[in-house]
């Protein structure tokens, strides 16, 4: 079972979402991350080398970036963004992975 830790900035983007929107991200990481967040499945997927996060767990428009820590079993949440069409917005900004 994995620790599930949030950075400032993370912290920081979910605070920016609606309450409805908040509880429903939150909803998804405590439902799919603390038993498998290191395996790929239909909603979470590994990412090419970036500068923001090596795994992506996907909760409708929404995208929780995050990074695993197997020794420590720790899932640490990088940031929280959203998709509206094909653009992804991270930290209030437009943002290519």
């Amino acid at each position: 079972m994995f620790r599930i830790e949030f950075t400032p900035e993370a912290l920081a983007d979910l605070q920016s979402f609606r309450r409805y929107d908040q509880a429903q991200i939150v909803a998804g990481i405590e439902g799919q991350l603390p038993e498998q967040a290191d395996e790929p499945s239909r909603n979470r997927k590994r990412l090419r080398p970036n500068r923001l996060a090596e795994w992506e767990l996907r909760i409708g428009a929404f995208r929780v970036f995050y990074d695993v820590d197997l020794g420590e079993s720790l899932v640490k949440i990088e940031a929280i963004g959203h998709k509206d069409g094909g653009t992804l917005y991270v930290h209030g900004e437009e943002y290519e992975l």
